[in-house]
């Protein structure tokens, strides 16, 4: 069986909801073809994941954020290959472009996978996570998108196949001018450590504390959304059910009443850990790990044992 993976790049390198997607594929077929535009010297480390074959598309890497084209490059690579399943990270690009390559395909279309699948049988997580709902694609080629730390990818010393071709130009309707990304932090989606805290902060001028414990873990700082409505912390930094849904192996609420909307975009994090001076906080109901206490006594407290245990 043969599958294409589409991986995303950043400045010439590769984000890691691209290796988890390799070698994602790599486990579904054998025969794992990779496509990536933009010819850097870091592809080869694509073949440490699983990739047999490496399609690289001769064109600028702004070209990805053209989803008229991409969606061209993938569909027509996929045909050419003769693609059972199509596969891409579920990020901004990968939803935005999946709907597309399926349409070209006349294929079926999973967004937001988080499991192996069995067979043609795909599973995603519903209602915040309270729910495993199995979608079986009853069409010849299926386009899936994948979510974030589903996998765990395991680098190996294997190489791949390498070959580069142009891709035919298209004039699209939309010219992107430019794109403004938030750079030196992990992406929530991607990270799988993070640092949230709520109005509990009292006010923006407080939340040292809060990067403080994020610089000792080497976490991703998060916020709830009345912290971003009110403009103590970036939109970009909003987690939750209106905001980025994310799947960490640790977040740790702090000074967060746990409301539902918010426990919608976390709940599917591996281990969560809730600190509320509020006995009856939701979020204590959905933890793992709670701490009852006055939040500007304990997080100082815990980014000093955090320092102390790493040195």
């Amino acid at each position: 069986m043969s599958l294409l993976v589409f991986v995303e790049t950043a400045n010439k390198n590769y984000k890691k909801t691209a290796f988890e997607a390799v070698y994602f594929g790599s486990k579904l077929s054998e025969d794992c073809h990779v496509l990536t535009v933009g010819n850097h010297d870091n592809i080869p480390t694509l073949g440490q994941y699983g990739a047999k074959h490496i399609h690289v598309a001769n064109a600028d890497e702004a070209a990805q954020s053209d989803n008229q084209w991409l969606s061209k490059v993938i569909a027509d690579k996929a045909s050419e290959l003769d693609a059972e399943t199509v596969v891409l990270a579920h990020t901004a690009i990968g939803r935005a472009v999946a709907g597309r390559v399926a349409i070209r395909l006349k294929a079926a279309t999973v967004t937001g996978v988080a499991g192996m699948p069995e067979g043609k049988n795909f599973q995603k997580q519903l209602f915040g996570g309270k729910a495993i709902a199995t979608y079986t694609s009853l069409a010849s080629t299926t386009v899936m998108t994948l979510m974030g730390n589903t996998v765990k990818p395991e680098a190996s010393e294997a190489g791949a196949e390498i070959t580069v071709f142009t891709p035919e130009a298209l004039s699209p309707a939309v010219k992107v001018v430019s794109v403004n990304k938030v750079e030196g932090t992990v992406p929530l989606p991607e990270a799988e450590l993070v640092v949230s805290a709520g109005r509990g902060m009292k006010g923006p001028e407080n939340w040292s504390i809060i990067e403080e414990l994020a610089d000792a873990l080497g976490a991703t700082t998060a916020c709830s959304r009345p912290v971003a409505d009110t403009g103590w912390r970036p939109h970009h930094e909003h987690v939750g059910q209106t905001g980025i849904a994310i799947r960490p192996n640790l977040y740790i609420a702090i000074g967060i009443s746990g409301a539902i909307q918010h426990l919608a975009g976390v709940n599917n994090s591996k281990v969560i850990v809730v600190i509320n001076k509020d006995p009856e906080a939701p979020f204590f109901k959905a933890a793992d790990y709670g701490v009852l206490g006055d939040l500007f006594d304990v997080v100082p407290r815990l980014t000093e044992a955090v320092r102390n245990f790493k040195s």
